[in-house]
C-alpha cells in the first residue's frame, strides 16, 4: 500500500517539476556529418539498357498507333513544350517537412572523365572512365532513405499529363551497386511528344494503369525505390524531345544549357537550394547508417519520460558553408532549455547534426526548433512523469522501501537487465546493468535521502518503474 507521505512527496515533485526552470547548460552531448549519395558515380543505365529501353518504347508507340490509340497526333502539335512539376511528393500519412536532395544533373560536357558541367555552368553531375555523361536527373531519399523506401514514404508523380508508353514492375528494389538488374519504371509521352522516363522504382509500387492509358499531373506513378543500376533509393528523371530520342532534354534553364531556351519547369527551384528535411526526436543515437540495403532504425519518439536520454537531430538539404544554424530546446512555459547559433563550416547536398541530452526539468509539451536560411521547422514532443502504475512486470517487487542502503529485487522468473536511479528532477543517478544474471540488488548508500525512482528493464523488453525512498 502506497502510504501518505509517499504521495505528497510525488505531488510536491510534480509541482517542482512544472515550476522550476535552470540556467544552467544540460547538454550531453553532441555531433555532426555529411551523407554522401551515389560517392562512387554508378551510371543508372548501361548503354545497352538505354539503347533496349528506347527499341521497345518506339515499338509501343507504333503498336498503340496502328491501333489508333496513340494519343499524341504529331500533325496537330502545336507550338512550346509541357511545363513539369516537381515529381516527387511524401505520402499523406507522413509529415518530414521534406523527404529528398539532389545528387546529379545532366552532364553537359561530353568530354570525360572527371570534366564536369551542368546546366548552372557547375559540377553537380558526374561521368564515368568508360564513356557515360549523365543523361537525367537523380534525386535521392533524405533522410533515412532505405527507411522511407520500406515505408513508402515518397511518392513519384507523374509531372506533366500524358500517355502511358511503356512500364516495367517486378523487378529487385535493393540494388546497392552497378550491376545488369532491370529497373521498375514508368514512360510517359505527353501532348508534345515529349516523353519522360521515371525510373528505379520499388518493387510491386507501379501504377496499376496499362500501356495505353493517360494520367494526369500529380498522378502517383509509383515510389521511390532503388531498382536496377543503383545505389540506394532514387529517381532517375529522363525527358527526350520526341520518340526518336536523339535530341535528350535537360529541364533546367541555364547559361549553360544549350539544349533549350528556357525551363521545362514549371516553377524551377533555385540550384543551391537549401532547406531543413527534419527536425526531429529520438531514444536512441539514429545516426547510424547500416550496411546496404538495410533499412535504418531510426527510434523516433515524440513521446518521453523523464529521466530518458533525448536525442534532437536536424538533416539538412544544401547546406553552404559560413550559414547561419540555430538550435532551440523551449520548455512547456516556452522558457529556453537549451540554444545554439554558428556557422556551418560545409558545403554540402545533404547534412546532419544532433544533439543528446538527459536532464530535461519538467513534464508537459516541448518544441524542438531548427532555424536555418530563413527557415524554421518545429518539432513538438512530450515528457512526462514515470509510469508509476506500469504493471508490465507484475511479478517484480523491491525491499526494504523506505530502506537505509540496499534495495533487494525480486523479479519471479524475468531477469532484469538495467536498473535506472532517477531523482525527483528527472536526472540519471546511477545505472546498473547485468545481462547475465541480473541486477538483484540495488546499493543506495552513496546517495543522498530522498525519493527516487527506480527504472526496471527487463531481457524482454518490459518495463516497469517504482518509487522507493532512501531514509
Amino acid at each position: 500500500m502506497k502510504s501518505n507521505f509517499t504521495y505528497a512527496i510525488f505531488i510536491s515533485f510534480l509541482i517542482f517539476s512544472f515550476n522550476k526552470t535552470y540556467s544552467q547548460d544540460f547538454m550531453s552531448g553532441k555531433g555532426d556529418t555529411e551523407f554522401i549519395f551515389n560517392e562512387a558515380k554508378i551510371p543508372c543505365l548501361t548503354v545497352a539498357q538505354r539503347e533496349q529501353i528506347k527499341s521497345q518504347l518506339q515499338y509501343n508507340v507504333n503498336v498503340l498507333k496502328q491501333q489508333n490509340k496513340l494519343a499524341y497526333n504529331e500533325a496537330h502539335k502545336v507550338g512550346g513544350h509541357v511545363l513539369f512539376a516537381w515529381p516527387l511528393q511524401q505520402a499523406p500519412a507522413f509529415n518530414y517537412n521534406d523527404t529528398w536532395a539532389i545528387s546529379g544533373y545532366v552532364d553537359h560536357n561530353t568530354a570525360f572523365p572527371n570534366q564536369l558541367l551542368d546546366y548552372n555552368c557547375g559540377s553537380i553531375t558526374y561521368d564515368t572512365a568508360s564513356g557515360y555523361n549523365h543523361q537525367g536527373l537523380d534525386i535521392y531519399l533524405w533522410p533515412f532513405s532505405w527507411k522511407q523506401m520500406d515505408d513508402s514514404q515518397t511518392e513519384i508523380i507523374a509531372a506533366a499529363a500524358g500517355q502511358i508508353i511503356n512500364k516495367g514492375d517486378g523487378q529487385f528494389d535493393r540494388s546497392c551497386n552497378f550491376n545488369n538488374n532491370t529497373w521498375n519504371a514508368v514512360y510517359v509521352q505527353h501532348n508534345d511528344g515529349s516523353i519522360a522516363w521515371y525510373g528505379h522504382m520499388k518493387n510491386g509500387s507501379v501504377t496499376s494503369k496499362n500501356i495505353g492509358d493517360m494520367v494526369s499531373v500529380g498522378e502517383v506513378l509509383g515510389t521511390v525505390g532503388s531498382s536496377g543500376n543503383s545505389t540506394g533509393p532514387h529517381l532517375h528523371f529522363e525527358v527526350y524531345t520526341d520518340n526518336s530520342y536523339t535530341q535528350l532534354i535537360d529541364p533546367y534553364y541555364g547559361n549553360c544549357n544549350s539544349m533549350n531556351v528556357d525551363s521545362w519547369w514549371l516553377n524551377q527551384k533555385p540550384y543551391s537550394n537549401p532547406n531543413i528535411n527534419a527536425a526531429l526526436t529520438h531514444t536512441d543515437n539514429p545516426i547510424v547508417f547500416p550496411t546496404c540495403p538495410t533499412a535504418e532504425t531510426t527510434y523516433e519518439s515524440n513521446t518521453f519520460e523523464l529521466g530518458d536520454t533525448i536525442y534532437l537531430t536536424a538533416f539538412l538539404r544544401d547546406q553552404v558553408a559560413g550559414t547561419n544554424l540555430s538550435v532551440q530546446i523551449l520548455r512547456p512555459d516556452n522558457s529556453s532549455f537549451y540554444s545554439s547559433s554558428f556557422n556551418t563550416t560545409t558545403t554540402s547536398s545533404s547534412w546532419y547534426y544532433y544533439w543528446y541530452f538527459n536532464s530535461f526539468d519538467a513534464i508537459g509539451d516541448w518544441k524542438w526548433q531548427v532555424t536555418y536560411e530563413g527557415q524554421t521547422v518545429t518539432h513538438l514532443f512530450t515528457i512526462q512523469t514515470l509510469d508509476i502504475d506500469e504493471n508490465e512486470l507484475q511479478t517484480v517487487a523491491v525491499y526494504p522501501n523506505p530502506t537505509t542502503s540496499n534495495i533487494y529485487i525480486s523479479s519471479g522468473n524475468q531477469i532484469i537487465t538495467k536498473v535506472k536511479i532517477v531523482d525527483i528532477h528527472g536526472k540519471i543517478i546511477k545505472t546498473i546493468t547485468n545481462n547475465v544474471d541480473g541486477v538483484t540488488t540495488v546499493n543506495l548508500e552513496d546517495i543522498s535521502n530522498g525519493l527516487y525512482f527506480l527504472s526496471l528493464e527487463s531481457t524482454t523488453n518490459q518495463k516497469k518503474t517504482i518509487k522507493v525512498i532512501k531514509a
